[in-house]
């Protein structure tokens, strides 16, 4: 059996908190790499994330702290890299010690600026790690439930079954079902678009669309996920109708917790994209998905109008009365 062994989470998110209090529930230690020291001592002296999930208390005891990032690396096998994705590059750039033989896991739910690429591509190609080595998570996980200890179900994706296998033993608890995958590529593409159709769910909420048509609205988008998905990594094992693609998709859809659905209706409302994001104070990450996966798909052809829309009305200014509009006349 494929040992973990030590394991070190990257960012200092809320997710980044809850998959934190998950982790050091198994194993009773877990390195932290944290970007900013006022935040470590503030957690060190509260006991909690000072600015995520504050309700969620751990026991220091437990945790090596460090802003860091080459002391993390250099003293943990498993990294679990848990940080927007707009600033992962930005974190690796100070790394002077090789990741290719660690355990490589992305929790993040994006996709690289500038590169548009996935994170496990992004490490496969830039930082030699082989596709045995990455891993990601993935499926309808709002970190706040996970922090309520409300049930959540989450996959494992990894070329090697074995040590996504193992990785999940780390994970499953009374609260979190998990289970594996080896369709990584998959997990992480549907992860990214289902930010953008989160956008976009929000944006026809904002407009005062109802519930009849947000479900057209899903219907339509899991089709077009599956549309890109069968293109950029034909899979025979995919089912786009499990909970880490269709399910992914919905809650982030449909919950108030999604922060890309809430980005959204407030451009709907008639919001810049500018006082939205300055308003929201967190990263909605489906703004920069959107520009990555348009970018993307200049090369596929794939037909995805919901994506396209959503990309008009953030970065062409299009209206979005008018773009919704246009949308829905594409819909059946």
């Amino acid at each position: 059996m494929h040992n973990c062994g030590k394991t070190a989470i990257i960012g200092g998110g809320s997710w980044a908190t809850a998959i934190a209090k998950i982790v050091v529930g198994h194993t009773h230690h877990i390195g932290w790499y944290m970007r900013r020291d006022d935040r470590i001592a503030d957690f060190l002296r509260m006991g909690h994330n000072p600015a995520y999930l504050t309700s969620v208390h751990f026991n220091t005891d437990e945790i090596f702290f460090s802003s860091d990032i080459n002391k993390v690396v250099d003293l943990y096998d498993t990294l679990i890299f848990v940080t927007p994705s707009p600033y992962l590059k930005n974190h690796l750039k100070k790394l002077k010690t090789r990741i290719r033989d660690k355990f490589i896991i992305t929790a993040i739910k994006g996709i690289v600026p500038d590169e548009n690429l996935v994170c496990s591509e992004y490490f496969h190609q830039v930082y030699d790690v082989p596709y045995e080595n990455l891993a990601c998570i993935g499926g309808p996980s709002h970190a706040e439930e996970v922090a309520l200890e409300r049930l959540s179900y989450l996959t494992v994706g990894c070329a090697d079954l074995d040590k996504a296998q193992a990785f999940t033993q780390l994970l499953s608890s009374n609260f979190i079902k998990t289970k594996t995958s080896s369709d990584v590529l998959g997990i992480e593409y549907s992860s990214v678009l289902k930010n953008v159709y989160a956008i976009a769910a929000g944006i026809c909420s904002g407009l005062k669309y109802g519930d009849n048509f947000q479900a057209v609205l899903m219907s339509n988008a899991v089709q077009e996920m599956s549309r890109f998905l069968k293109v950029i990594s034909p899979s025979a094992e995919r089912n786009v109708y499990d909970s880490v693609y269709l399910g992914d998709l919905l809650v982030t859809g449909y919950s108030n917790f999604s922060r890309n659905r809430v980005f959204g209706t407030m451009i709907g409302k008639g919001y810049s994209v500018k006082s939205a994001q300055i308003e929201m104070e967190m990263i909605a990450e489906g703004f920069f998905g959107t520009k990555c996966m348009k970018e993307i798909n200049r090369h596929l052809h794939v037909n995805m109008p919901i994506l396209d829309a959503v990309y008009n009305i953030l970065y062409e200014r299009i209206s979005p009365q008018i773009e919704i509009k246009l949308l829905t006349d594409s819909f059946r």
